[in-house]
């Protein structure tokens, strides 16, 4: 206790003692078991990822890819390089997802260390440092981030986010050069690091006095942190159009009429330059899709209001929130989507307000003390000091997480709680305050200060224990649908996607039965149908599995890969020839479709091709991926 009492209190954080400790408890909470196997979209981006996998392509060749080592021509529009780029280079290691997921927890900790420096350098206070440094490493609601591997997209643009920020105690003539590359390096990492223009704005402005307190010349770095932001987008969108084209939309690029609001046409002007490339859009992911645009924000602000209550307190954490977990409201004002607007649109009000009150008082204390350099004048006292974070924190949340909330863009996912991993940094700014004041203040009983103390102790540990549980669902696949469909048991994707597991492992019965949930779930989800026919299939229940399936071929007539599957599973127990009929019909019906190619050529070609002619059969469960 000696030892660790004079490393947290008697030297300085620098990154590198920081990094130890956030490094040993990232680790404890959130590894996962080193037998555990691909999980979720990890299936799509390590083991399926003809980038990753070294397919006959060149290193570089991460910049002409997207985040699934797919071309721009099947992109399906996530476009992220550095990551590609990391996992490249860890797969010559392993080809196991363990090691990935390592990265992770290593990055995860970087981060952690980083934000503390930050913290130390605002307060010059090492406990408020390090409570900023645990309370975002051990944060509940990014175990998905961490613990999943595809989170290393919103790890790495995380650690742009927090360099650029960083960057901003550089001497001035510097400091935009560390903001360029700290925001492009944030950009090729996620394109959600966009946000980093309006975050490094505002901390320009309320952290100048702190980070710079003898020349604050606020106003002139946040002219230059913008301008060298600005300037790292337009590289990146420049490079991003040059590197991976992509045929936008006419709704895109055909500019709205003068008749619409002025921001509605300015951010309309924006996506097109900006070039986003074509995001999917299924209301069985996304069931806001759907919604017209006063419900579809009003279940936006519930979700970020429900979000925002995990990233407090996590008493439930899911791997997936899809259709019907998160549906689309049926009224616009409710109770959740008040407390939503006033968390997304209020609080930031309250944080200028708190910054303005901050700069009149700093300019009074100032003037009072007749020495305006003197960074020991009571101009830098803790509590204007505390204000300055408070201040960044109550803009940087709303603001970060914005992008995510599917109100600016729809987007292919409802809700994930890696979203949630910028706007978490502000958030652990505004957690090690509170946590500080409560173990400072000084109580008038001792009995309020260990409940003080014991508040905070718990909290962290709170945090801590829903990280770990959480983590156990990522010990396989099976486990992890199994936890999620529990978690979230409205979820229809959850469902089919744990009868998959199920159905890997040779319980078909059990597969069967979460097929059926899934359907009773959605309806009119193709995929739903169709995964019940093919487990009836299986079970030798050929005529049951077609009434199913061609509820299912029509509603996915254009889903090749969903087609293949039914339709070789009634190949292989020789019952195309009593449907051949309906089939014709169906391909009569539907012309022009994949329905109507595919049932026809395994009417009068099943023979050649033994049903479906294989490069048209959709990749196997743990299989790598299919050329181009």
């Amino acid at each position: 206790m000696s030892w660790a009492n004079r490393y947290f209190t008697a030297q300085r954080p620098r990154f590198w003692v920081a990094f130890t400790p956030l490094l040993i408890l990232a680790a404890i909470i959130f590894v996962r078991s080193p037998l555990s196997n691909y999980i979720f979209d990890e299936q799509e981006a390590l083991l399926a990822n003809p980038y990753v996998n070294g397919n006959g392509m060149a290193y570089l060749d991460a910049f002409k890819r997207d985040f699934w080592g797919l071309p721009h021509t099947r992109s399906i529009g996530s476009y992220r390089p550095i990551p590609n780029l990391l996992w490249r280079a860890l797969w010559k290691l392993s080809t196991r997802p363990w090691l990935h997921h390592w990265a992770n927890v290593v990055l995860h900790a970087v981060n952690g260390a980083l934000i503390v420096q930050l913290v130390y350098c605002v307060t010059r206070r090492k406990r408020t440092a390090w409570l900023a440094g645990l309370a975002f490493v051990c944060c509940g609601v990014l175990t998905e981030a961490v613990t999943g591997v595809v989170g290393i997209a919103d790890v790495l643009g995380g650690m742009g986010v927090i360099l650029a920020v960083l960057a901003l105690r550089l001497p001035i003539y510097v400091m935009p050069l560390g903001v360029f590359a700290a925001t492009t390096f944030g950009l090729f990492s996620k394109e959600s690091a966009l946000v980093t223009l309006p975050l490094v704005l505002w901390a320009s402005l309320t952290l100048s006095s702190s980070l710079h307190p003898r020349r604050p010349l606020r106003i002139s770095r946040a002219v230059l942190s913008t301008a060298a932001a600005v300037g790292a987008l337009v590289l990146y969108t420049t490079l991003r159009k040059r590197w991976f084209p992509v045929t936008l939309p006419a709704s895109v690029t055909t500019p709205l009429p003068e008749t619409e609001p002025l921001l509605r046409r300015a951010m309309h002007a924006f996506m097109a330059w900006f070039a986003q490339p074509k995001l999917p859009q299924d209301p069985v992911n996304n069931p806001l899709i759907n919604a017209e645009f006063p419900q579809r924000v009003a279940g936006a602000l519930d979700i970020y209001a429900r979000g925002f209550g995990q990233a407090i307190f996590p008493w439930s954490l899911s791997g997936d929130y899809s259709m019907s977990q998160e549906p689309a409201p049926d009224k616009v004002v409710f109770v959740g989507s008040v407390v939503g607007a006033i968390l997304l649109f209020i609080v930031p009000v309250v944080g200028v307000l708190l910054w303005a009150h901050n700069w009149v008082k700093e300019r009074r204390e100032r003037k009072a003390a007749g020495v305006a350099d003197d960074p020991s004048s009571p101009v830098w006292s803790q509590t204007l000091r505390r204000r300055a974070l408070l201040a960044t924190a109550f803009v940087w949340v709303p603001v970060a997480y914005f992008p995510h909330s599917n109100i600016p863009v729809l987007l292919p996912t409802v809700r994930a709680e890696r979203f949630w991993y910028v706007p978490v940094i502000g958030l652990s700014l505004a957690v090690a305050v509170a946590a500080n004041w409560l173990l400072e203040r000084q109580w008038s009983r001792q009995a309020a200060a260990r409940l003080a103390t014991g508040t905070v102790v718990a909290f962290f540990a709170f945090h801590s224990a829903r990280v770990r549980m959480h983590a156990i669902d990522y010990t396989d696949d099976l486990f992890f649908w199994r936890a999620t469909a529990r978690s979230s048991p409205n979820s229809a994707k959850a469902h089919l996607n744990y009868s998959v597991m199920l159905g890997a492992r040779g319980h078909l019965e059990e597969r069967l039965e979460e097929n059926l949930v899934a359907v009773k779930l959605a309806p009119k989800w193709p995929m739903g149908h169709v995964y019940v026919g093919d487990t009836l299939c299986r079970l030798k229940r050929a005529p049951e599995a077609w009434k199913h399936y061609k509820r299912g071929f029509v509603l996915a007539k254009n889903d090749s890969n969903l087609l293949a599957l039914g339709l070789q599973c009634l190949w292989d127990e020789g019952y195309i020839p009593k449907v051949e009929t309906e089939l014709l019909n169906m391909s009569a019906e539907h012309p022009g479709t994949w329905l109507a190619y595919l049932a026809r050529d395994i009417v009068y070609n099943g023979e050649k091709h033994g049903g479906v002619e294989k490069k048209y059969r959709p990749r196997g469960y743990d299989e790598g991926p299919k050329k181009d």
